[in-house]
């Protein structure tokens, strides 16, 4: 079975918050920031998209 996310539908804490702004202004992959945050990738992305953060991309 692929990694589970035991968290699954959590509201996300002010920490978080902070957290993801912070990681995504130093340029963070996704997958690193989803790691750091214990999140799935698709979480983090609709989040960083609601508050309008670009997230950056692996080339």
């Amino acid at each position: 079975m692929a990694e589970g996310f035991e968290r699954h539908r959590q509201p996300w804490t002010s920490d978080e918050v902070q957290k993801l702004h912070r990681l995504a202004k130093k340029g963070m992959p996704l997958k690193a920031i989803a790691k750091a945050l214990t999140r799935s990738e698709e979480s983090v992305k609709i989040r960083a998209k609601a508050d309008g953060l670009g997230i950056a991309k692996l080339r």
